[in-house]
Formats: C-alpha cells, structure tokens, sequence
C-alpha cells in the first residue's frame, strides 16, 4: 500500500498493491499495519455502503467532536468525484477543498482525518461507494455545509446535480462555527 501526501496535512491518498491475472484481481485494502508505518492511528468501528445513479451529490458533511469520524473511502464499482473541505480552524489550510476522482478502475482510496468536510459526486450510474469510519453515525453531531458554498468555490463540474434534502439546506461556509481547533 502507497500513502501519497497530498497538499493538505493528514490526508492521504492511498494506492493499494494490486495483484491481477486472467482470474481477476486481489488488493488489500486496509490494515492496522501499513496505517500505522504512515503514523496513523486508527480503530474503525462502522463500515457504510451506498448505491447511487449518475449525478447524485452527497455531502459535504460531517460530524463534530466528539462524535467526529475519520474516514478510508473508497469506490468498488462506478466513479466519483470526491471532496473534502479542511474544517480544523487551526489549519493553515482552513477552507481549502482537494478533489480526486476514485473509480473501479484506478482503485485509489482517501484516507480523511476527522476535522474534514466529505462529499461526492456520481460520475456513472450504479456507484458503489464504501468507506469505513472510526465512529459510530450520531444525527445530532452531524454538519451540512451547502455543496454549491460561493466561498468554497469547489468545481463539481454540474449545475444541478441529485440532491436529498439535507444536502440543498446546507449552511453557508461562513456560517460554520469550526468545533475543530
């Protein structure tokens, strides 16, 4: 397993070993070990799938302290775009989004702190998304950031994407009051 630094602190993209022959494919796609040679200290307690058609957008959520989730995700069928927001007010890099595409193909995965806003977007029908987190899901902790946020400026690359409607009464970035620090 690669850890690749990205150019924000504490996230990492992560390109798995993959082994493939005529069979198929074989990848190990987390262990205690390889996290912990890259400095990080996880113990996950919940895995969540979803199943989305073609322009779906979740996000960008999250969960305060101290229910806050670190997150390993990643896409078994299907591509997304997906996004993450610095939240940790003590960051130089407070506000500042990183996009990556994950897909099937490329088999990449995101490792994301706690103190990150998520998000994606469906790139073809039928996406399996998967990611493992280190909390359990607590409704009242939970953070809705507007997708579309002026001041984030992220580039989704659609005007009018699917979205529930949690996600089209996000709040204003600049009306977030970080938990973060």
């Amino acid at each position: 397993m690669e850890f690749i630094e990205t150019d924000i602190k504490d996230l990492f993209l992560i390109k798995p070993k993959v082994f493939e022959d005529s069979r198929g494919y074989f990848f190990e796609s987390f262990t205690v070990e390889a996290f912990a040679k890259n400095k990080i200290d996880v113990n996950f307690v919940q895995d969540n799938q979803s199943l989305s058609q073609k322009d779906v957008l979740r996000g960008m959520h999250f969960q305060d302290p101290p229910h806050a989730q670190g997150k390993l995700v990643r896409v078994i069928k299907g591509s997304v775009l997906d996004v993450v927001v610095d939240v940790r007010t003590s960051s130089p890099h407070y506000g500042k989004s990183y996009c990556v595409e994950l897909n099937e193909e490329n088999r990449l995965m995101l490792w994301i702190p706690e103190g990150f806003a998520h998000g994606f977007k469906t790139l073809r029908d039928d996406t399996i998304f998967f990611y493992k987190c280190t909390n359990y899901y607590n409704k009242e902790s939970e953070q809705c950031i507007l997708w579309n946020d002026k001041d984030l400026n992220i580039n989704w690359g659609i005007e009018n994407p699917n979205l529930s409607e949690k996600d089209k009464t996000g709040i204003p970035f600049s009306s977030l009051i970080s938990k973060f620090k």
